[in-house]
């Protein structure tokens, strides 16, 4: 049942009914704010990205050094223009001696997990670590104790010959002999002794039977000095006494043979420490002593020049080599540019040291033009005075022996200094690195661009029209698609060489289809929305549609992935330039990333920058995508972080 209401409790009059705004007029208020397009939008919301901002400062530094670098350097990295005495030098910012990033290298001995070391062996001869200059080497510190190795080596010095027989299938014995012959008489006090030494399991071999016995060529006459035996003591024989029991006079081509006996599945071996060959006249004596040797090291290292043995050579028919000989290692500091630019000496005439006192360049007295001479300017090719030679008879100078910087005849005013170091053809790092990376990411943009534009163009059509037009243009890019791009690459190489526009026209062949799928996909999902069937009934045309509703919304993710083809293009260089098919005739920043790494043990430094440069790039180029695509994503246009 329905309850009545008093209504007389309501105050309810003509009153109750006026409009509250009837003395008011009401109008539109004018915007406080300023209106705001897109793009201006988009930029705000990309300047509020904090780390895209990041990733477009050093993308914007390392463009900058791309295209200044190589306009400022005083080095020239052109193909062709390689100074291989240059090679290897390496960084440096500070003079040498600093002990940091002063263009010197540390070398420093290394014990193995074996036991064996490795490192630089000091050149005893020489009084300097074998193969480097003595000039550039400092802080040398030598091991006071030898380290034995069972190998020859120039360095090297004493321990043992190791004559063995050969692992074949022959079963003749081994020779040692040596090549030059040698007469001995029964009346001129011949004698020969050596020394052995009884080591046995070297090499995998044993210690094997042998004999000694002395050769003629001419008569085959045969001096048996010692029979076969296992005996291995030190000896000393009279080969004069025994010619004499033979009642023989003199034999005028002797050779020494030492013959092991060759046993079946084993390498047999001996060691000599030292043989002395020696007569009784002191002249034969001298020419006997070529024959001879006291250090086995030394002897095996005898070598063959051209096709002339040189004297004391001895030849084999089996294997030599050396046990426990000595070397020294070394740990040392080397100047690489002291090597390379460091002084030289030239010999100059009179003449011409003259001319350079005429331009002001030096002063010196020619009374004492060692004591007198005195630079006078940077540009002045000497530095010091070492020796003068003066005409016999006149007394007057001819000529002076001076100290040249290398630097100034290779065209420089003063010693470079790569703050990066050089390459192994001689190219500054520093400047090689940014020419070729104006060129890698030359050919990136120009095949980004392209590729952004096509793509976009070809998936814009197939996804927006569909059905037919979608079947055919998809399929297109299905057969496309399945040709290997390394095919490609390499035909296209093959035809028209490795020029940048091959690179270019290569790389664009199929490039564009990534952009063409992930437009096609952003076009499926938008132009079934509800905005763009509004503005289908409204009457726009399919040229608005495309390029005014749908594309905008589209573009952020299109954009991210294309910025990020630009590095993409770049590892494609780098990775044609490992399979020797990079880029010919200038300089590319693959090229020389696929050169240098296989110098990433002794010289880290030309692999370590250019990594980083590649590494700055990736990230940068990531980061600023990421930014491009939240900047152009519609939906948070005017939304406040």
């Amino acid at each position: 049942m329905a309850q009545s209401v008093d209504l007389t409790k309501y105050e309810i009059n003509e009153n109750s009914f006026r409009f509250v705004n009837a003395d008011r007029r009401i109008t539109d208020t004018q915007l406080r704010t300023k209106g705001s397009s897109f793009a201006k939008d988009a930029f705000r919301r990309f300047c509020k990205n904090k780390a895209s901002i990041v990733g477009a400062i050093v993308l914007g530094v390392l463009l900058l050094l791309s295209l200044i670098v190589p306009l400022v350097s005083p080095y020239s990295v052109k193909v062709g223009d390689a100074n291989i005495s240059e090679h290897f030098l390496e960084p440096k910012l500070f003079e040498a001696g600093t002990g940091f990033w002063d263009g010197t290298k540390t070398y420093k001995k290394t014990v193995n997990r074996d036991g064996s070391i490795s490192g630089v062996v000091y050149d005893t001869e020489n009084e300097c670590p074998a193969g480097f200059v003595k000039a550039a080497v400092s802080k040398l510190v030598v091991d006071t104790e030898p380290t034995y190795i069972n190998k020859a080596t120039s360095t090297g010095s004493g321990g043992y010959m190791v004559f063995q027989t050969d692992n074949d299938d022959s079963e003749k014995n081994a020779l040692l002999y040596n090549y030059h012959s040698f007469p001995v008489t029964a009346d001129g006090g011949y004698t020969l002794s050596y020394t052995m030494y009884a080591q046995d399991d070297i090499n995998e071999s044993k210690l094997g039977k042998f004999c000694v016995y002395l050769l003629d060529e001419e008569t085959e006459e045969k001096i048996v000095l010692q029979d076969w035996t296992s005996e291995y003591n030190n000896a000393t024989f009279d080969i004069s006494a025994m010619l004499a029991e033979k009642n023989l006079s003199v034999l005028n081509k002797c050779k020494i043979y030492f013959e092991i006996e060759k046993t079946p599945k084993q390498s047999n071996y001996i060691l000599l420490q030292n043989l002395t060959l020696s007569c009784a006249d002191s002249d034969v004596n001298e020419k006997l002593s070529a024959i001879s040797f006291t250090d086995a090291t030394k002897m095996v290292n005898r070598a063959v020049v051209g096709q002339d043995y040189p004297a004391g050579y001895w030849q084999s028919t089996g294997v030599k080599g050396v046990y426990a000989s000595k070397v020294y290692y070394c740990e040392f500091v080397y100047d690489t540019y002291e090597v390379v630019y460091g002084k030289s000496e030239e010999v100059y005439a009179i003449s011409d040291f003259r001319k350079l006192k005429e331009q002001g360049l030096c002063d010196f007295d020619e009374k004492d033009i060692i004591a007198t001479f005195t630079p006078l300017s940077d540009k002045c090719p000497i530095r010091e005075v070492l020796d003068v030679t003066k005409n016999s008879k006149t007394g007057k100078v001819q000529s002076v022996k001076v100290n040249v910087p290398k630097y100034y005849k290779m065209g420089y005013d003063k010693m470079p200094k790569h703050l990066l170091g050089t390459d192994e053809n001689g190219y500054d790092l520093i400047t090689l690195m940014f020419t070729g990376l104006r060129t890698s990411l030359l050919l990136g943009v120009c095949t980004a661009a392209f590729c952004f534009c096509f793509g976009l163009a070809w998936g814009s059509i197939s996804g927006y029209f569909g059905g037919a037009v979608d079947l055919a243009m998809e399929r297109f890019c299905d057969i496309l698609g399945g040709i290997p791009w390394l095919v490609v690459m390499t035909l296209a190489i093959l035809h028209f060489g490795n020029g940048f526009g091959t690179f270019f026209m290569a790389l664009c062949l199929t490039g564009w289809m990534g952009t063409a799928a992930r437009t096609r996909t952003q076009f499926y999902r938008f132009k079934g929305s509800e905005y763009v069937l509004a503005s289908r009934t409204l009457g726009a045309s399919d040229f608005r549609l495309i390029f005014k509703h749908i594309l905008p919304n589209s573009l952020g993710t299109i954009v991210t992935s294309s910025v990020l083809m630009i590095t993409s293009t770049i590892y494609s260089e780098a990775t044609l330039a490992y399979l020797n098919l990079g880029l010919q005739g200038t300089q590319a920043f693959g090229v020389m990333m696929a050169a240098n790494q296989q110098y990433i043990q002794s010289f880290p430094f030309l692999v370590i920058f250019p990594a980083i440069i590649m590494a700055l790039l990736m990230i940068s180029f990531n980061l600023f995508g990421n930014g491009l695509r939240d900047a152009l994503n519609p939906t948070l246009r005017g939304a406040e972080d």
